[in-house]
C-alpha cells in the first residue's frame, strides 16, 4: 500500500464529517502500486476482510466498493457475482461508481499511530504539515503494523524504509510483539 486516508463517500451532501455525515457512507481512500499489488488482489482481500452477506444496520458502516471506472467496477462486480454464486447467499456489500471523496477529520487519520506518542513524535518532526504526515506511505504503513497487520519479517525487511530512530524501530518492532529488551 502507497498511501491511505480514511474519510467519507457515496453520499450528496457537502462536507460531511462524523457527526453530520448525511448520505454518506466511512470510507478509505487507497493508493497502491500495480506492480506490487493488482486491483484483482485488492478486491479479493477486501471481500476475505469483511462478511458480505451481513446487511449493514446503517448507510455509515456499510460495505461498498467505490470503483474508479469501468474496469475496477467490473472486476468488483464479477468477483460480488462470483461470491454470491460460492455461497449461494444475497451480498448486501455494494459496488458504485467512486464519488468525491472527503478527508474525515484529523483525529480519524492514522489512528493507531496517533495512539503511540513516542513514534507520532517522530512522524510529525518529519512530517510538520499534517497533508504531508496523513499522505506519506512511511507512516501508512506503521500505522498498519501498529494495528497489527502485515508480519515481523516484513517490517523487518522494509524498516530501515520508514524514517524511524533506532528508539522507533525498537518501539515498533515491541508493537509487533517481539521482545527487544536493550
Amino acid at each position: 500500500m502507497v498511501r491511505t486516508r480514511v474519510g467519507y463517500a457515496g453520499g450528496t451532501s457537502p462536507n460531511p464529517t462524523y457527526h453530520n455525515l448525511g448520505d454518506h457512507t466511512e470510507a478509505i481512500a487507497m493508493d497502491y502500486d500495480p506492480a506490487k499489488i493488482s486491483y484483482q488482489e485488492l478486491v479479493e482481500i477486501f471481500w476475505a476482510s469483511h462478511v458480505p452477506t451481513q446487511k449493514a444496520w446503517s448507510r455509515q458502516y456499510m460495505a461498498i466498493i467505490f470503483a474508479q471506472g469501468d474496469k475496477q467496477e467490473q472486476v468488483a462486480q464479477e468477483t460480488k457475482k462470483i461470491m454470491e454464486l460460492r455461497g449461494r447467499s444475497k451480498i448486501y456489500t455494494e459496488v458504485a461508481a467512486s464519488t468525491e471523496f472527503y478527508l474525515a477529520e484529523d483525529y480519524h487519520q492514522k489512528y493507531y499511530l496517533q495512539k503511540t506518542p513516542q513514534l507520532m513524535e517522530e512522524y510529525k518532526n518529519l512530517y510538520p504539515e499534517w497533508s504531508e504526515f496523513i499522505s506519506s506511505t512511511a507512516v501508512a504503513r506503521v500505522n498498519g503494523y501498529i494495528a497489527g497487520y502485515g508480519t515481523i519479517g516484513a517490517l523487518q525487511k522494509e524498516i530501515n524504509m520508514l524514517g524511524l530512530s533506532e528508539r522507533g524501530k525498537k518501539i515498533l518492532i515491541k508493537k509487533k510483539g517481539v521482545n527487544v529488551d536493550e
